[in-house]
């Protein structure tokens, strides 16, 4: 899916051909930041060896993930075993306050993307250490955020998140264009320009509109919820056994929001935007370089 509507002016300044992609070594890559496979590959690989470098300079064991195994994080998100993605949506929405737990990934009991892309050996490496050890080390390796691991970024494409040996490693290795939060996938950039994707998205937001909704692009609904759970959890640093009724209360509601809204988004993105992305997206990598 797309992240976000673009200007044509911003695009335009993105300096990108249209027949730039083709797949061509000095085109643009399909895979996530505009990267091709392998280049996305070589780039957790490093951030991996990085992470645990910063860890063990910090004091803790980290084992360096294969790429593999975050690819698993990155992909799981919105699914369970048994659960199509329209079963998990009904349920637990984007799966991101209706997740919460207020504890770093490698304590959670079920779902967890975050806790895939980590890789077993490193939570076993947390659990099994004492309580106070496991704040210091999960604050070692991602801040202030623990639910942003690098798979969980990576599938986003936002490191704003990110904190501690994680983004200490990220910075060495993303480009500094990756890091800032205005970052646009050029592929995304190139799709959103599409006169059918701006149709598209313009039916998208008139019948969210309609449904109660003020949304214009299903990729900023995440980013949204989000903000209303660190605004009631205090940046997701609070158990959830420690919330305050109001809290509690405030977080209930939030829940039965996110699942009514990614249902609504869901239904929409299926019928208006998807069908329209995958076209336009078959046409630009088919196309070949002049």
């Amino acid at each position: 899916m797309i992240r976000s509507v673009a200007t044509a002016a911003f695009v335009a300044s993105l300096g990108i051909a249209s027949g730039a992609l083709a797949g061509s070594p000095g085109g643009v890559g399909q895979a996530e930041f505009g990267l091709t496979e392998r280049q996305l590959v070589e780039k957790i690989e490093k951030v991996e060896a990085l992470i645990a470098k910063c860890m063990r300079a910090e004091g803790f064991q980290y084992i360096a993930v294969d790429a593999e195994t975050v690819r698993r994080g990155m992909k799981a998100d919105k699914v369970l075993p048994g659960l199509e993605e329209a079963e998990f949506i009904a349920k637990y929405g984007f799966g991101i306050s209706t997740m919460y737990t207020g504890h770093a990934p490698q304590l959670s009991s079920g779902y967890s993307p975050a806790k895939i892309g980590l890789g077993r050996r490193n939570v076993q490496i947390y659990q099994s250490l004492p309580r106070a050890d496991q704040v210091a080390y999960s604050r070692a390796l991602f801040g202030d955020h623990t639910d942003a691991t690098l798979a969980v970024a990576l599938d986003s494409e936002d490191f704003s998140r990110c904190g501690g040996c994680t983004l200490k490693a990220v910075q060495q290795v993303f480009d500094p264009e990756h890091l800032k939060s205005t970052y646009y996938n050029p592929k995304d950039a190139l799709i959103a320009r599409d006169a059918r994707m701006r149709a598209a998205l313009r039916d998208y937001a008139a019948k969210m509109r309609e449904a109660g909704f003020d949304a214009r692009d299903p990729n900023l609904l995440e980013e949204e919820i989000w903000q209303r759970l660190d605004a009631i959890t205090g940046g997701g640093t609070v158990p959830l056994e420690e919330l305050s009724p109001q809290q509690l209360a405030a977080l209930e509601e939030l829940q039965n929001y996110e699942r009514t809204l990614a249902v609504k988004s869901l239904e929409l993105e299926l019928a208006l935007i998807e069908p329209i992305e995958q076209r336009i997206e078959k046409e630009l990598f088919a196309r070949k370089v002049d």
